[in-house]
């Protein structure tokens, strides 16, 4: 017991010094852009806000590692009959169907019972991915009888969300698209990620321009959820989209934001809105 207890602390010292190296380096890239940030940096108000973002992050991106297995090993679910409209989960680069285990926990107590998660392993390519999407999409419409689906993407699934909707025209598919932390200008962290998605996440990348100069389609309603202290896209600002609503946190990082009460309250009310 004493050295499974080792391990596990060796383990969460680990991600708390790779979530620690990230927000240096952020902190790093806006010091530069912005000397009047060095200004009381040292200040004990500003340290316990560091303290806590950090320590609030390595908490969740180690339960969501640790949660991994779980979702890599996910049975195929049974696509049945529903009378609401189904929501399709897009996991992030590296993560698993696991990481949306407590968000769904909490639609569900929001009413929202037709929820659906797809594996999206990093070692395939986009359009693989993408086509796995496109045939959830299909199998959940044809099984219901409903146009559309809403599609909810974190990080990576975000993009292949957009590749979706911009480039193979599943637009008229979807109702709804939220991005939460996803990097639609890229990432210059983007270098760092072993997968060649990551490749795909550089900012100014072909694949990124490409999704830029198509305008967002008019058939589906895209939103954003993003946050000022996001520690994996960088800048913060290449989450934003022009074209669709943006909804800006703070006090949050990359992995956090899917266990943020906020971030759950915002996607509960996106989804209740009516149609313009």
């Amino acid at each position: 017991m004493a050295t499974f207890f080792s391990l596990l602390a060796l383990f969460v010292g680990a991600v708390a010094a790779v979530v620690s190296l990230t927000f240096a380096m952020a902190w790093y890239e806006y010091a530069n852009r912005d000397p009047q940030l060095l200004e009381n940096r040292l200040a004990p108000r500003r340290l316990l806000f560091a303290m806590a973002l950090i320590a609030v992050e390595t908490a969740c991106l180690t339960l969501t590692i640790l949660l991994q297995p779980f979702g890599w090993l996910n049975r195929k679910e049974k696509i049945a009959a529903e009378q609401q409209q189904p929501i399709i989960l897009l996991h992030g680069l590296f993560q698993s169907p696991a990481c949306w285990l407590w968000l769904k926990f909490c639609l569900h107590r929001q009413g929202f019972s037709a929820l659906h998660t797809i594996a999206l392993p990093p070692w395939k390519d986009v359009e693989i991915l993408t086509e796995r999407l496109a045939k959830r999409v299909d199998e959940l419409r044809q099984a219901n009888g409903l146009q559309k689906v809403h599609l909810i993407g974190h990080s990576m699934g975000g993009i292949i969300a957009r590749n979706y909707l911009q480039i193979r025209g599943g637009a008229h598919k979807v109702d709804h698209c939220l991005l939460i932390a996803t990097p639609n200008g890229g990432s210059k962290l983007a270098p760092f990620a072993l997968s060649p998605l990551g490749q795909l996440l550089m900012p100014g990348s072909s694949f990124l321009q490409r999704l830029a100069t198509e305008p967002l389609p008019p058939e589906a309603r895209i939103s954003t959820i993003y946050s000022r202290h996001d520690n994996m896209v960088l800048p913060y600002e290449h989450a934003r989209l022009d074209g669709a609503r943006n909804i800006e946190l703070t006090g949050s990082g990359h992995t956090s934001l899917l266990f943020r009460r906020q971030v759950l309250r915002s996607i509960v009310e996106l989804l209740k809105e009516d149609c313009p």
